[in-house]
């Protein structure tokens, strides 16, 4: 079989430079005005799109650049000179989804490359030859396609290059085209500014209804309650909604995972498996890379299904995992209704190794959350992961330590096989 592409999120030079270390095949990332990423994205400068371009290019990978806003008026005026200066730095590909601005970069760079975005809404074969028909290169179909339908597509469009999500967040909404930001405080989530409203923390307030039929919070009233939900962090703004579920973050969806279907979508012959988190950790990137490497080599190998990276996957913070629409399940599967938060469950990312001394074994770390001598360690390196118990412990100057507080810390601790810059350490967290 013919290995897929593994796609890893970049927003910052860091995180691409974990997913090229883990296994990537290729990175994507976006200009902060054009894309649906803003915050946490370090490519609002065009020198760190070069920066990214060369460093993928020279370890011969690949670079897409998403260009996937969903533009007003106002900034087509100025898209094609924005975008012009990051387009001649060569990168392989651009991830669109509006038609006008693809028709726009057809007509003034007619060989570049375009990958329609999943914002596209892309849920059929009929509409993938109509994109093809158009001068296309690769459609990321909807998040919304069954494994059975991505089959069917594959056989009815042998000659498009197909792209699936495989990992990340899921939103509460068709393929990510979502009002909640915008309509509770004024950030367009398809103008890259989305606020993940659907996140938030929620409580549940019963309510009525005044002379004029308009919702009001419920005190001492025999009436049939409606419901109004305050978030956390907005204390007394009670918002009306019509939803009878109770508990918090009723409107958040569990995540994608997928690495159980890597299999069949390797063996249906889908060219680019994607993992989702432009504003993820350098961990997560690094941890998502390295399962979902192991996935795709073991089912172009032929071997079975390693059950074990269903429990590495738990170790990144999540709010619960589901399939999403590759088999179809009842509603309440993709609700998150019971978790109060993200959970790290069985290890917590501790340390980052900042330099590593071959002659002593000792490594120089950047603490990032509690650990102490006796703990037990997994060491994540790009050649592959080690278990050891932390025997001892100091200071930069020297001093013996048992234990580090948390983050902020630089320690020296041994380790049991050399390290190089891409190295992490993460501690298993008591049952």
């Amino acid at each position: 079989m013919k290995s897929p592409e593994l796609l890893a999120p970049a927003g910052t030079l860091r995180n691409l430079r974990y997913a090229l270390a883990f296994g990537a095949d290729a990175v994507y990332a976006g200009i902060p005005r054009y894309s649906l990423r803003v915050r946490n994205n370090e490519f609002n400068v065009l020198d760190n799109v070069a920066k990214g371009i060369t460093e993928a290019h020279a370890a011969g990978r690949l670079f897409y650049l998403t260009v996937n806003l969903l533009p007003h008026n106002a900034k087509l005026r100025t898209f094609l000179d924005d975008i012009a200066p990051a387009v001649a730095l060569g990168p392989d590909a651009l991830i669109m989804a509006d038609p006008g601005l693809i028709m726009l970069v057809r007509e003034r760079w007619p060989e570049l490359p375009i990958h329609l975005s999943v914002q596209a809404n892309t849920m059929n074969w009929a509409a993938v030859k109509f994109w093809q028909s158009l001068g296309i290169e690769r459609v990321i179909l909807s998040r919304e396609v069954s494994l059975d339908d991505i089959a069917e597509i594959r056989q009815r469009c042998p000659e498009m290059e197909l792209e699936v999500f495989v990992h990340g967040a899921l939103c509460i909404a068709y393929s990510g085209r979502c009002l909640l930001s915008g309509y509770f405080n004024h950030r367009d989530a398809n103008q890259g500014s989305c606020t993940n409203a659907c996140r938030w923390e929620y409580s549940v307030h019963s309510a009525g209804e005044n002379a004029s039929g308009e919702p009001v919070p419920l005190r001492h009233s025999e009436a049939e309650p409606v419901h109004f939900i305050e978030e956390g962090e907005r204390p007394g703004e009670l918002m009306p909604i019509e939803e009878d579920e109770h508990g918090t973050y009723i409107l958040n969806s569990r995540d994608l995972r997928a690495v159980q279907h890597v299999q069949r979508l390797t063996e249906i012959g889908v060219e680019s498996l994607k993992i989702e988190g432009r504003t993820k950790s350098h961990y997560y990137v690094a941890r998502t890379t390295q399962v979902y490497r192991r996935a795709i080599d073991d089912a172009v190998a032929g071997r079975s299904f390693e059950t074990g990276l269903l429990g590495e996957l738990e170790n990144l913070a999540n709010r619960g995992y589901t399939e999403g629409f590759y088999n179809r399940h009842a509603d309440a599967e993709y609700q998150n209704y019971r978790q109060a938060s993200s959970d790290s469950v069985h290890q917590r990312f501790v340390a980052e190794v900042t330099a590593f001394d071959a002659e002593t074994g000792m490594a120089q770390l950047d603490v990032k959350n509690k650990f102490a001598v006796g703990d037990r360690l997994e060491l994540i390196t790009p050649a592959g992961n080690h278990d050891f118990v932390l025997e001892k412990m100091e200071s930069l100057g020297g001093e013996p330590m048992q234990e580090v507080p948390g983050g902020g810390w630089r320690v020296r601790i041994p380790l049991p096989r050399p390290a190089d810059r891409f190295t992490l350490i993460t501690r298993y967290e008591p049952a």
